[in-house]
């Protein structure tokens, strides 16, 4: 068998075997309606044991069996995320617990979705490349902190697309213990985004920081240590949440403190007309003019950049990539042309989705 045939060979049987997982799927729906109806869990262990010990004699070649069963769990592992989805709705990640800012976007872009909490945006991540979850909200930049670069990062090195961006007003708090007053305040806890966004405000007091995972986190542990001296700085809905009291309200220096959401997935979403802006990650030669070629490029062919901003190279010191914002349709015929254009002054070229604006103000909900 040649390598031509020997790939067409497993491209058909792929096809039968999506054919078949199909199958297994409207199978395991059925099931899944049995379990609701009679108030069961999804999971249960002694039946995947009897499939596993019934199909294990399937294969008598020791070595292919446990890569079979290996493959048999995997797939009875995703079936059991699918009946999670049929009987709680989509599976949303966020970094945080409740309270945290993500969970509030996250909320609010998936309103009936059932949210999981991780603990830090990479688990967030791959919980939605394992299936685990449908799509995944972490933040991407600050209008005052500006950038966050760990989830830049991962658009640039990961697989998952941007569905969507989505803005949310962001204003801070000061919050302490229910028997706290202001003047007693001596350590802010809190994420180092939201100290920086807080910055002339905590010089001003004189405090000492702590540095948190995240807001909501900030809040947690204020209210577990029940210190007066000790405050967070988060939400006024997280203060709320863990029976803490708002002792000064608004306190970032920014007025206009937003910060930007993306939606992570597995598929992209295809969008068009008015507002329709796509992102591009590319690098390109070290060598003089490189990247004005690549901007020329973009400006020649009448398309407008938001956003142009370069990120290091981790594998590579003193190299970097840039993320750009662009105003228009990349699967329009123009769109096609420039990104082909790209090609050809671009070392690498990644469209990794894109949102709408005006429609990605997130509203409701009190003042946050």
């Amino acid at each position: 068998m040649t390598l031509q045939e020997a790939r067409e060979k497993i491209a058909s049987v792929d096809r039968e075997m999506e054919q078949l997982f199909e199958r297994r799927l409207e199978a395991a729906a059925a099931i899944a309606d049995w379990k609701r109806q009679n108030s069961m869990q999804v999971r249960d262990e002694q039946q995947e044991e009897r499939v596993i010990a019934r199909n294990s004699a399937l294969v008598q070649d020791p070595e292919k069996q446990g890569l079979y069963l290996a493959f048999l769990r995997e797939t009875m592992r995703l079936t059991r995320l699918y009946q999670h989805k049929l009987l709680e709705g989509a599976r949303v990640a966020y970094c945080g617990v409740v309270g945290a800012f993500a969970q509030i976007a996250a909320e609010r872009i998936f309103p009936d979705a059932y949210l999981i909490a991780c603990h830090s945006f990479e688990e967030a991540y791959q919980a939605v490349l394992k299936g685990e979850c449908e799509s995944a909200v972490l933040p991407v930049e600050n209008s005052y902190a500006g950038e966050v670069g760990q989830v830049v990062d991962m658009m640039f090195d990961g697989p998952l697309f941007v569905n969507g961006v989505y803005d949310l007003a962001i204003d801070q708090c000061l919050i302490g213990t229910a028997d706290a007053q202001n003047a007693q305040v001596r350590t802010v806890v809190s994420h180092p985004q939201a100290l920086q966004q807080c910055r002339k405000y905590i010089d001003r007091r004189g405090f000492e920081v702590v540095e948190t995972s995240n807001t909501a986190v900030a809040a947690q542990q204020v209210a577990q240590a029940g210190d007066p001296s000790l405050a967070a700085i988060a939400s006024a809905q997280t203060a709320s949440l863990y029976g803490l009291k708002i002792l000064d309200w608004n306190v970032n220096e920014s007025r206009t403190n937003t910060t930007r959401f993306a939606v992570f997935s597995q598929s992209k979403v295809e969008r068009s007309g008015a507002g329709s802006a796509f992102i591009l990650l590319f690098t390109v030669s070290d060598e003089t003019g490189a990247l004005a070629k690549a901007v020329n490029i973009i400006s020649d062919r009448g398309f407008n950049m938001r956003v142009l901003r370069s990120r290091p190279m981790k594998r590579l010191p003193w190299h970097y990539y840039f993320y750009a914002e662009i105003e228009g349709d990349e699967n329009s015929e123009e769109g096609r042309q420039l990104l082909e254009a790209l090609q050809g002054v671009c070392k690498t070229l990644k469209c990794v989705g894109g949102y709408t604006s005006g429609e990605n103000a997130l509203q409701g909900g009190e003042s946050i």
